[in-house]
């Protein structure tokens, strides 16, 4: 399995979705999103993340709950921007460099905001 530069990223908001900001999160948005993340090329050798904001983890694998309810794919250089408030989602869709799956109006609750903020070195 690939090493991605978001795996350090994924594991922070496993643990801040123990937080009292992260239960809040998993109130606030209820749904299961899926992350196909591809280190260099859309498609090719993608890691499967699984943000579920019901139950407030994040499972390295596929969902063995059903179906997520909205699946997005990125490489892994442009899931970093996004999560991290570099790039917007909505232009990122756009540019095609970010693929959806799923209804978009669930899509658009998948914001930088749901993500922790590393601290700055």
């Amino acid at each position: 399995m690939a090493e991605l530069k978001s795996d350090n990223l994924l594991e922070m908001m496993k643990f801040h979705l123990g937080t009292d900001a992260g239960k809040e999160l998993t109130k606030k948005i209820g749904l299961v999103y899926q992350l196909n993340i591809a280190p260099k090329k859309l498609g090719v050798d993608e890691v499967t993340y699984i943000v579920d904001l019901k139950k407030g983890d994040v499972i390295k694998g596929e969902y063995e709950g059903g179906k997520p309810d909205v699946i997005f794919s990125f490489k892994d250089d442009d899931f970093l921007k996004i999560a991290t408030g570099k790039m917007n989602p909505q232009v990122a869709f756009m540019r095609g460099l970010m693929k959806i799956k799923g209804s978009l109006s669930l899509a658009q609750k998948f914001t930088p905001d749901i993500f922790p903020k590393p601290a700055k070195m």
